[in-house]
């Protein structure tokens, strides 16, 4: 299968999210939270992303989350993960309460496609302290793709993780998987980064986004939002509407895609030194905001 034809399939099978002006969206990916050991990328910035996350849960955030949001590659289960973040998961489980919370699976969690997966490690979690189960996210489902849809205008927005571009990574996640397992992990100690990964490979980077630029032509979709490259965009009014949010894992540093009173921006979340010397974690505004209504 073509990845004209997997992107197709993603869009057709896609959860609908409708939304209006008054809904706020955070899209964020490619989180790849781990197990805080020395291979664990997230936890550099764990800190960074949780004083996020707790921000737009108090502004009344819906929150997507486009695939890799869970380190399962370099990993072998969910419970080393929760464990080590567990007040991420704790503050996540707040918003699915809530009903705003919107997940996707990628390359790296595509055990999620599976619902009975999903149901037995995610569903509840042992409390040692009370010596029994807890709930979790009883009830929750991972999508291969979302589409937000405004219910004024009927505009849609396209949310994926992007591997679908991506025949490697998406046909033989598997092999990747056992790969970065046995070899890539433990060369990581070392500075040797997988060469399988477009985040580290720029010319298969390139030809995943151009794929995915293509199919956007192809099937006059106008906003289509991805991960998967760790590479921001944010297209002008005007240029292909391709947009991606970037990930969590840079250095020092998280980047992600708001949606506002019908308007898109691109931001990022970052600690700052004030003049005093003391530290604090601020909101930098990259690219935007644009009124979606500029993307028909």
């Amino acid at each position: 299968m073509s990845s004209d034809r997997r992107l197709t399939r993603a869009y057709k099978n896609a959860k609908v999210v409708p939304f209006n002006a008054d809904s706020k969206f955070i899209i964020f990916s490619d989180c790849h939270r781990g197990d805080n050991s020395f291979a664990d990328d997230f936890a550099n910035n764990r800190n960074i992303y949780f004083h996020a996350l707790n921000h737009y849960y108090r502004e009344g955030f819906n929150y997507c989350e486009l695939g890799d949001g869970d380190e399962l590659w370099e990993n072998i289960n969910f419970e080393s993960i929760f464990e080590a973040h567990k007040n991420v998961y704790q503050l996540l489980r707040q918003f699915h309460l809530q009903h705003r919370l919107h997940m996707v699976w990628g390359n790296h969690d595509m055990v999620y496609r599976d619902p009975k997966y999903v149901e037995n490690h995610l569903s509840s979690y042992f409390e040692p302290i009370d010596g029994e189960d807890k709930s979790l996210f009883v009830g929750l489902t991972y999508n291969e793709a979302l589409v937000l849809k405004n219910e004024e205008t009927g505009q849609e927005i396209f949310c994926t993780h992007g591997h679908q571009a991506d025949w490697w990574n998406y046909k033989f996640w598997k092999v990747g998987r056992f790969l970065v397992r046995i070899l890539w992990k433990p060369l990581q100690v070392v500075g040797i980064a997988d060469p399988t990964s477009p985040a580290k490979n720029y010319k298969e980077l390139i030809r995943i986004e151009k794929r995915i630029k293509k199919w956007i032509l192809k099937n006059k979709l106008k906003i289509t939002i991805a991960g998967h490259t760790h590479r921001p965009r944010f297209p002008e009014p005007g240029q292909i509407p391709f947009f991606n949010d970037g990930s969590c894992v840079h250095p020092r540093s998280i980047t992600g895609i708001e949606i506002v009173e019908n308007k898109i921006a691109l931001i990022k979340w970052q600690i700052a030194t004030k003049p005093d010397g003391t530290l604090q974690i601020v909101r930098v505004l990259l690219e935007g905001p644009e009124h979606l209504a500029d993307y028909n």
